[in-house]
């Protein structure tokens, strides 16, 4: 569809292709954490950082994209649950794919957790949203991991494949998994995932270096940027360290080239 064509050119980097998203979905499950208390002033440093597009709830677009300066894509996620819940995981849909038209959204996104009590929930509701999604145009993009008494570890390298390829089997435009551990793993799910595949950040990761090598290993096997939320917004500088993640995967730069990018302090940010 045309329409879903021309929205997708709103989240990604044109030139190559590729994603630099960053997640501010996390008020709702944890609260206003540290680095998106001002939501408006995290939304300004996405767009001046060149991240291509940022994930918001519903209610928080008209208070950081009232500013005609910002320059990035909006996507509303439809997902939520919170911390306060005896079912943290459970996802339900508090957003339809209609209102987030209205608000002027480019994409949606929602998120499953495979292995939950509640998965079969989570996958009808995924289900309505990717008919939803379909029929208006609107790029779908799913977060999906595996979190539930059956799962050994979220991490194992076959759980994440199967994470990435429900997405794709279910309709989603471009898939969110966490991290293989290394190139070769997380190469052979690129390959069994026919939709474009972006890594998460995690939990805050020790040392900025391995974050960086993380993101160049990710895009030297295939995968298509980077969905990472707490590893940008609490970073020490989230401008400079948006500005260096997207020389990786953007500019096609080395992780060691952006870490000497992040850590000079005379590096020109303009």
């Amino acid at each position: 569809m045309f329409g879903k064509s021309i929205r997708f050119q709103r989240i990604k980097d044109r030139k190559s292709g590729r994603f630099i998203l960053l997640p501010l979905d996390h008020g709702v499950s944890v609260g206003p954490i540290d680095g998106i208390a001002n939501i408006k002033s995290v939304v300004k440093c996405a767009s001046n950082g060149g991240a291509t597009g940022v994930i918001l709830h519903k209610g928080l677009v008209q208070h950081s994209f009232s500013d005609t300066s910002i320059n990035t894509g909006l996507i509303v996620h439809l997902s939520a649950s919170t911390s306060f819940s005896p079912y943290p995981n459970s996802k339900i849909t508090v957003c339809s794919v209609e209102e987030a038209i209205r608000l002027g959204a480019d994409a949606v996104s929602v998120h499953v957790n495979l292995g939950d009590l509640n998965e079969r929930e989570m996958l009808a509701q995924f289900g309505k949203a990717a008919e939803s999604a379909s029929i208006w145009g609107l790029p779908l993009l799913a977060m999906v991991y595996a979190r539930g008494e059956k799962i050994k570890s979220s991490y194992e390298p076959d759980t994440i494949a199967h994470c990435a390829r429900v997405a794709a089997e279910l309709g989603a435009d471009v898939v969110k998994v966490s991290y293989t551990g290394d190139r070769e793993s997380f190469r052979n799910v690129v390959d069994s995932t026919p939709i474009p595949v972006v890594i998460a950040g995690g939990e805050k990761i020790d040392s900025e270096e391995k974050l960086l090598k993380m993101v160049e290993d990710s895009i030297s096997a295939g995968g298509a940027g980077i969905s990472i939320g707490r590893n940008i917004f609490q970073a020490r500088n989230p401008r400079k360290m948006l500005l260096a993640l997207g020389m990786i995967v953007r500019d096609h730069k080395t992780s060691g080239e952006a870490f000497d990018f992040l850590t000079n302090d005379s590096a020109e940010v303009e």
